[in-house]
């Protein structure tokens, strides 16, 4: 955790390395340490997404300021004091102001400006820059909403930069303004409540995510052509999840693994040991819907060839019964062609033709007809179309 220090008296006192960046080599190397005239040197800017921001003192708040550049002045005038400056979306004038006042590192800020960072735990000298990634569960649309949420923690300052509808900070500050015991811990103790608030709210998305889960196994098994895409859609966010839950684990237990270096208030160490169990419940439980996921896409993709399996069989039982039918209908009508064609010939009226004034020529042409379709019948009924 970091080290609480007093704060410089003046601004121009602190060797920003944000500045030094920023600010191009001087011509001269006399006074290396002062500002030059046209160096870039962002100025503090208004309070544009600024949510809320206050100090604090011994675990009371004091002050509201109305902008960033209030809230500076204010925390100079105020060294045994506490910043807790809550930002939205904030802009890069904004996160260059709150570099060069509380000598943020440059990489950490242009993390923080570029969001779509992985949870992480990360140390520049006495200050620790935090990566979170909030959950909340949307139960109109069933689905996990992901937002994430940047935490800089110093000596005597907490700044939240936070990317998403998720979470909800305004709940954490109120919840430790009612508790000045814990809030005049310093940073490490808003630090401890914001990751508490970050971890509870895995509990709602991982409640609806074992309904969605119950709702898909009662789809799977009633053949509903929609589970597939649910079971794909609802894999996906388990994958963000467990992006989001597993690095958490390690982080925190970096974190009590510093608890004896720092200082870490023994009371402030259980409460982040509850919310490391916690964490851990959580990831492990992530874990387990993402392998039950996979089951049953697994059982879902046997089900459907299984039906379509079903489904060839009767289409081939459909069409050998069909082709018995039309079997059965083609000899029919091979037997009776043969009497009709040779009916056919000897009903047209030709005065010479074979047999026509032959006394036995009609039995004949009737044993003929008769003949060929009693063989007709029998080599039909051999091959086992009639």
């Amino acid at each position: 955790m970091p080290e609480r220090r007093p704060r410089p008296t003046s601004k121009n006192a602190r060797k920003s390395v944000w500045r030094r960046a920023l600010t191009p080599p001087a011509a001269t190397p006399a006074q290396p340490s002062a500002p030059q005239p046209d160096s870039p040197v962002p100025e503090p800017a208004d309070a544009g997404s600024v949510v809320q921001a206050a100090l604090y003192r011994d675990g009371v708040r004091v002050s509201t300021p109305s902008s960033l550049a209030d809230t500076f002045r204010e925390l100079r005038e105020q060294p045994a004091g506490m910043a807790w400056i809550g930002l939205a979306r904030p802009t890069e004038a904004e996160l260059l102001s709150l570099a060069a006042e509380f000598d943020l590192h440059p990489l950490a800020v242009e993390d923080a400006m570029e969001a779509h960072q992985r949870p992480k735990l990360e140390r520049y000298g006495d200050t620790l820059f935090v990566v979170l990634s909030a959950a909340r569960y949307l139960d109109a649309a069933e689905e996990v909403d992901f937002g994430e949420l940047h935490v800089f923690v110093g000596p005597d300052f907490v700044i939240t930069v936070r990317h998403g509808a998720a979470p909800d900070l305004s709940t954490v500050r109120r919840r430790m303004e009612d508790t000045p015991e814990l809030l005049k811990l310093g940073p490490e103790a808003v630090l401890y409540a914001i990751l508490d608030s970050v971890v509870d709210g895995y509990a709602p998305v991982v409640s609806g995510v074992q309904n969605d889960i119950d709702e898909i196994e009662t789809q799977v098994f009633r053949n509903d052509p929609k589970v597939s895409r649910r079971i794909y859609e609802l894999s996906r966010e388990m994958v963000e999840f467990q992006r989001a839950t597993r690095p958490l684990v390690g982080m925190l237990h970096g974190l009590m693994a510093g608890f004896a270096k720092y200082g870490t208030d023994e009371e402030l160490q259980r409460y982040l040991r509850d919310v490391a169990d916690h964490v851990t419940h959580t990831s492990e439980r992530v874990d387990s819907f993402r392998q039950a996921l996979t089951d049953i896409l697994t059982v879902n993709a046997t089900l459907v060839t299984q039906q379509q399996n079903a489904e060839m069989r009767a289409l081939a039982e459909a069409g050998f019964e069909q082709n018995e039918e039309i079997k059965k209908i083609s000899s029919w009508a091979a037997i009776l062609f043969a009497p009709t064609l040779v009916g056919t010939i000897y009903g047209m009226n030709f005065e010479h033709m074979p047999e026509l004034h032959w006394v036995f020529g009609y039995p004949f042409a009737i044993v003929l007809m008769a003949v060929v379709c009693t063989s007709l019948y029998v080599i039909f009924k051999r091959r086992d179309w009639l």
